[in-house]
């Protein structure tokens, strides 16, 4: 029989798509290569910028007698164009649907994990059989929750208040028995992508500065007519209301700079109309027109599940949104999606169009449900919480098919919480699982998780056909065939599995949401390989069910695997392209053949003899050791049954004659014969690389039926060799000389990398072309529980010319080297480039690897050797960062809804509520660090975490998950509450005291730069400095790392903290001139940290203050029992009427008893401020001025005032404590002074009716009256003691301003008090801010500060 891993030669070369951390962007802009950052996980391993097309090609797939888009000299017309937007033929998925039109996906559901699906979106809205497209949309992620527990009821007009503090009125037809409204209310561009929300801050922006412009026109015009009328300024008044006048036009003008969109806010209404429940939107403050958006307009809805309706915010932003309502109405879930990415995956899969049949996608009769996992706080990352609520749904709705387009690198393949539930899907509920396999190619290695590391998810690489590139690329110049696009994340796995399941398309034009203001848009990436795959399999689905075939991952997948097409004509070309381009109608045909077999998967586990651990899923020889022995390797395969399997009817008669085949005939042998029962058997593999050339060679172990061979291999054995090629020469170097490179070629160079190298200098000369040239050149080494160690770049040559690089590598482990010539680089001129490579490497090795400063005053040794050549030691340290430890002050078990949070077993969701305190006395840089948790996601075991960063007001600053990011805090006192999911109590348990660190970056200033010295002493003597040295090889040298000068270390770091930052050693040739000041931009540099020691204790203090006490025991005793007395007045809670009278009587007893004394008088002020349940204000109002007044009596004005204007010399005896008390006392004055002010315009303002009298009527008022001005007196004696334009004192300016009718004096003062205050922000000055551009009259400021309000003071946290 015919060997299915021997095909055809056909090498050749071509190119695509970059990598990015966007999800997809439009087609056009050059994509820029740059170091892969934590945060940047899904999208750089599944999607490829659509903006840009010019990327990287790999291995050209073989041509097919079928035609599957591997054409040559080809033109496109209008039909083979459309059809080139949307591939199908590539997967025969054209041939297949018009040879059997019913089975076009017709009784197929599919989960769509991804970003959200608009159910709005052009080709989404019905299937081809007129049935409803999107069953149901979810946002699994918790982003779009809105707490409507607060319940109201409407009042006699129909009308309820909601919690922004909006008044809104209800629908009178709307139906509610218990006349309960449930209310709440969310920032609208916290539901938006940033480009949506971009694209409405501008449009608002011009309305706005519209607006702006004419009340600037206003307040010129009024300027110029007082400067007109009033030529000569004398008198005061005039000249302050001049300046009033000029504040107004210099108030507007800043504001025009200043302004900053956070959006409106929309309220939400609940309620249960007796039959289910449902919500309406208020959305007038995103309308132009004020009419409308109102709520009673706004039709109301259901979960979409019930009714699939949908509705808009409003026309000007276009974006549909789904309604969802969850635990028993207090929870509404707003829908939106978080980027264009999950429509236009959907779209691939199913999309139908009537008219335009050639856009269709893959699957058009296809039902779909959408599960957004991308959480819209996090710039559309998936969350623990999403990915597992999506998997609850999808089971939950009796899903057939998932398709998943993210991913990330992993630390640990087929491994982790998500991984587990997942298999439980697939094993349990038969599920198919088909994802992305990543972006990150096209070094190997690059799969990400969990579409190319895990066993039960199909992982799908991305192809590109000749149709597709002249087509949907729009190139001059096609390839002549087929190809594996070069960004595709190749395999295998550091485990040694393929990776990479199957190929298939890996672009398309396809649906976008409404809100991008088109139809359709082009994407490509492995993203858009996947749903293609999932569109091919549901094909399969619908016609396994229209012929009652049974269904089951492990027979779909199968026969998937075995009827592909090889791209490629090497079998080293399956790492990139797995078994090749799927085929739907042979796929289709097998299983047909296949339906009496059982269905089964053989989970193969494999150990190198002699050890049990660790285990494998392949052999993957990559080291030299292993290249350069034979090695014998243990094999276990066990036929897996799905759950609901039969005992007697399936598991005991299970077996199966296999005949093993090994492609690598005297290279990999194996037994040719194995009998597999349902217990499974083991064997072992032998395999002698050892006569084969430097470089990459793949061989597979496959088995096949003996009964039934047709079927092909039921399960094969991956082993791949890397052999790397030795450096022997002194100095170390290797060249590679004369690589000749043609658009979208790639060389792959396996060097092992000598002991004690740490880093390489590479340079790239290039040569033989006259048009510019771009290449990625990749770097990738794998070392034990570690991501694969990458280094990436993008080399642009304009004319023949040479670059040089340099980047950090681990001594004795394998290098691979890609280097790729970009797909559309130099297309059309034909010329051949030349590439030398030159690989220089360097190291400096040393005893610690880490280092660690204990807080002591001992400096750490440190010994360097340089095992290659010469080398200059050059250490530089530097401390710049500061992690704070904090425990929880509170933690909250509870268990979630079942509606959302209950997994297929049926066991439910817990949570983990930990709440945490800190305080900055001063603005910071921070990041949460949380070392048992942080950067993983796949490869971990807990659920979900995610974190909230809020102040005293309920500001959110900061929100995140496993890849914290930094945020800047004002100065204040800040909450973080951190979130935990999972059904084990026990985990859950054990966290309760969970330690995390408040990372703050270090300022230049505040950066520490460590010193070196040759002595131990050398720290404390002084003397024996180290600065740098030339290492020879062989001989090792010391020097010792001083820890920080205990008066260099930043103000206010607490002991325990730890200060951390970088050390590097060596230095480069080229790259890197910073004169040692920061560490990190060498290419190889280590961690430092100092842990912060107790602080020294102040001996002097308590000295100078043992002056003899002049009082008696029996006066001292007196003063402390009345202390004691007032210590109980303050004590006293007055929430209740008993409290009230209990704290009145008492205040009355102790006034009689000391009556001058103005500490007890000060309190009693303080507490009847602090009241606020009384009924009649005015009174309660001439009680504080009352109070105020006997503060102001009891107080020595006169022996203060001379006080305060004589300067006391600090030396004399009781000078600081004589100051202290004269300070506390004017504090007091001025605090009663206050008060009393504040008081005084409460009661002018209740007696008018709450209206400003004009200024001018006043003085009318004033002057028929004998009645004196008691704000004004009062006002000019505070003056004296105090600035009243301070934030402590003024808002009693600003009164005085605002009675004046000076409403832009008072603006601009309450402005720099409210700059001044700091953080967090006070809300009597916004309110008070708002009042006064009520009463100016600019509406357009109002709207602003109103919308800021609830950004600044928000009703409550948001839901996690």
């Amino acid at each position: 029989m015919e060997n299915p891993l021997l095909i055809n030669n056909a090498i050749s070369f071509q190119s695509c798509q970059s990598r990015s951390s966007f999800l997809s962007l439009p087609l056009l802009i050059p994509a820029l290569k740059t170091p892969t950052k934590a945060r940047e996980r899904k999208l750089i391993y599944t999607i490829s910028k659509f903006y840009n097309i010019s990327s990287r090609i790999g291995t050209r797939a073989m041509h097919s007698g079928e035609d599957n888009g591997a054409l040559r000299n080809f033109k496109l017309n209008e039909s083979t164009f459309l059809a080139s937007l949307m591939p199908k033929k590539e997967i025969a998925a054209d041939r297949f649907v018009e040879a059997h039109p019913e089975y076009d996906g017709r009784g197929v559901l599919v989960a769509i994990f991804d970003s959200g699906v608009d159910p709005a979106a052009d080709g989404l809205k019905v299937t081809s059989d007129g049935k409803p497209k999107i069953l149901d949309v979810i946002d699994c992620t918790g982003s779009g929750d809105v707490d409507t527990s607060t319940v109201v009821k409407a009042d006699d007009s129909g009308c309820i208040v909601g919690t922004s503090g909006n008044t809104l009125v209800v629908n009178s037809s709307w139906k509610n028995p218990s006349g309960e409204w449930h209310v709440g209310c969310k920032l609208v561009y916290e539901l938006f992508t940033s480009t949506l929300t971009d694209r409405l801050k501008k449009e608002r922006k011009k309305r706005w500065d519209e607006k702006n412009q004419e009340a600037i026109a206003e307040a010129v015009k009024q300027l110029d007519e007082f400067d007109k009328k009033h030529t000569k300024v004398d008198d005061t008044n005039m000249k302050k209301n001049r300046e009033d006048l000029q504040s107004r036009v210099d108030l507007l003008r800043k504001l025009a700079d200043s302004y900053d969109d956070k959006g409106p806010v929309i309220d939400a209404v609940v309620w249960h109309d007796g039959e289910v429940w449902r919500a309406a939107l208020d959305t007038q403050s995103l309308e132009d027109e004020p009419e409308r958006g109102k709520l009673a307009e706004f039709l109301p809805l259901t979960n979409y599940r019930l009714e699939r309706k949908y509705g808009i915010f409003s026309k000007l932003d276009a974006c549909t949104c789904v309604l969802n309502i969850y635990n028993e109405g207090n929870i509404l879930s707003i829908v939106t999606d978080s980027s264009p990415h999950g429509t236009h995956v959907a779209g691939i899969t199913s999309a139908y169009h009537s008219k335009e049949p050639l856009l269709n996608g893959v699957a058009p009769g296809a039902q779909l449900i959408s599960c957004k996992i991308g959480d819209s706080r996090l710039g559309s990352m998936e969350t623990g919480t999403g990915l597992v609520r999506a998997l609850i749904a999808a089971v939950d709705h009796k899903c057939d098919l998932i398709n998943m387009s993210y991913g990330e690198p992993s630390l640990l393949p087929d491994y982790g919480r998500f991984v587990d539930l997942v298999n439980e899907v697939v094993n349990k509920h038969r599920l198919i699982f088909i994802s992305s396999a990543g972006n990150n190619g096209p070094a190997l290695s690059t799969v990400g998780a969990p579409g190319g590391t895990t066993s039960s998810i199909i992982g799908v690489g991305a192809y590109v056909s000749p149709a597709m590139a002249a087509g949907a690329h729009t190139l001059v110049e096609a390839p002549p065939e087929g190809l594996e696009y070069t960004w595709s994340s190749r395999g295998p796995t550091v485990d040694g599995d393929l990776g990479v399941s199957i190929s298939a398309a890996g672009g398309a034009m396809a649906p976008v949401p409404t809100w991008t203001l088109q139809h359709r848009m082009f994407m490509n990436g492995t993203s858009m390989s996947s749903p293609c795959a999932c569109g091919g399999v549901a094909l399969l689905l619908s016609a396994m069910k229209a012929e009652h075939l049974p269904v089951s991952p492990y027979s779909v997948r199968e026969a998937l695997e075995n009827t592909c097409i090889p791209v490629g004509g090497s079998p080293e070309d399956k790492l990139s392209a797995g078994q090749g381009l799927m085929q739907v109608d042979k796929a289709y045909d097998y299983i047909q053949k296949l339906h009496a077999v059982p269905s089964v998967r053989y989970q193969i586990k494999i150990t190198q003899s002699g050890k049990s651990a660790p285990t494998s899923r392949g052999i993957y020889l990559r080291e030299a050791d292993f290249c350069q022995r034979s090695t014998e390797w243990t094999v276990k395969v066990e036929p897996k049954f799905h759950d609901d399997a039969s005992n007697l009817e399936q598991l005991v008669p299970f077996e199966e004659c296999i005949k093993l085949h090994s492609t690598g005939e005297g290279l990999v042998k194996a037994p040719e014969y194995l009998l597999l029962t349902h217990n499974g058997r083991d064997f072992n593999i032998i395999v002698d690389p050892t006569t084969l050339s430097d470089g990459l060679h793949y061989y597979e172990v496959y088995a096949l039926d003996c009964k039934s061979p047709w079927r092909g291999p039921l399960f094969r054995i991956p082993i791949t060799i890397t052999k790397p090629q030795a450096v022997k020469s002194r100095p170390p170097l290797t060249v590679f000389k004369g690589m000749s490179f043609v658009p979208g070629h790639i060389e792959r160079k396996f060097v092992e990398v000598p002991t004690g190298a740490t880093w390489v200098e590479v340079t790239m000369k290039t040569s033989g072309f006259s048009t510019a040239r771009r290449f990625f050149i990749d770097s990738v080494q794998i070392s034990p529980l570690q991501r694969p160690i990458k280094w990436e770049s993008v080399a642009t040559f304009s004319s023949p010319s040479s670059k040089s690089f340099s980047f950090a590598v681990e001594g004795g482990r394998t290098m691979e080297l890609a280097i790729a010539q970009f797909w559309s680089s130099g297309v059309g001129s034909h010329d051949t480039t030349s590439v030398d490579f030159e690989i220089e490497f360097h190291g400096i090795s040393i005893n610690k690897q880490e280092i660690i400063l204990d807080g002591s005053e001992a400096p750490v040794r440190v010994d360097a050797e340089a095992l290659l050549l010469l080398e200059n030691l050059a250490p530089a340290a530097v401390l710049n960062k500061v992690r704070i430890p904090y425990r929880p002050v509170d933690s909250k078990l509870s268990t979630l809804s079942a509606e959302r949070d209950q997994l297929p077993s049926g066991k439910q969701t817990l949570a983990l509520l930990l709440t945490y305190k800190f305080k900055f006395e001063e603005g910071a840089e921070i990041k949460p660090y949380i070392p048992l948790l942080n950067n993983r996601i796949y490869d971990n075991k807990f659920e979900a975490q995610f974190y909230m960063i809020s102040d005293t007001n309920k500001r959110v600053y900061a929100m995140g998950d496993v890849y914290p990011e930094t945020a800047k805090l004002p100065k204040g006192e800040y909450t973080l509450q951190l979130y935990l999911r999972h059904d084990n109590v026990q985990y859950l348990e054990k966290m309760k005291q969970l330690v995390i660190f408040i990372e703050k970056k270090l300022d230049e200033k505040e950066s520490i730069q460590l010193s070196f010295y040759t002595q131990p002493d050398g720290p404390v003597i002084g003397n024996s400095s180290f600065k740098s040295s030339v290492l020879i090889p062989g001989a090792k040298e010391a020097f010792y790392v001083a820890p920080p000068a205990k008066d260099k270390l930043p103000k206010g770091v607490a002991a325990g903290s730890v200060l951390v930052g970088a050390i590097s050693y060596g230095k480069v040739s080229f790259g890197v001139n910073n004169e040692g000041k920061n560490p990190e931009k060498n290419p190889v540099s280590y961690s430092i940290s100092y842990i912060v020691p107790p602080t020294p204790i102040d001996v002097d203090k308590g000295k100078g203050s043992s002056s003899s006490c002049t009082k008696s025991v029996a006066e001292q005793l007196e003063e402390e029992i009345r202390d004691a007395k007032i210590r109980v007045l303050s004590n006293i809670k007055q929430s209740t009427d008993e409290g009230r009278a209990d704290w009145k009587k008492l205040s009355i007893s102790l006034k009689s008893e000391y009556p001058k004394y103005t500490p007890l008088l000060a309190k009693i002020l303080e507490a009847l401020i602090s009241q606020n349940n009384f009924e009649d204000k005015i009174q309660h109002y001439e009680e504080i001025v009352g109070a105020a007044d006997e503060v102001i009596e009891s107080i020595d004005t006169d022996e203060l005032a001379k006080y305060l204007s004589i300067k006391s010399d600090p030396e004399e005896e009781g000078a600081e404590k004589t100051k202290k008390k004269m300070d506390t006392t004017r504090d007091q004055l001025a605090d009663a002074l206050y008060q009393k002010g504040l008081a005084l315009a409460e009661i002018e303002l209740l007696k008018q009716g709450n209206k400003v009298v004009d200024k001018e009527d006043a003085k009318a008022v004033e002057g028929s009256s004998a009645q004196p001005d008691l704000f004004e007196e009062n006002f000019k004696e505070l003056q004296k003691w105090v600035g009243v334009k301070s934030s402590q004192y003024g808002t009693i300016f600003v009164i005085r301003e605002r009675r004046e009718g000076r409403f832009g004096t008072a603006l601009k003062v309450l402005s720099d008090m409210i700059q001044e205050d700091g953080s967090p922000p006070k809300k009597k000055f916004y309110d008070l801010k708002i009042s006064l551009l009520e009463e100016i009259g600019w509406a357009h400021l109002v709207s602003y500060e109103k919308q800021w309000m609830s950004v600044r003071f928000p009703p409550s946290l948001p839901l996690f």
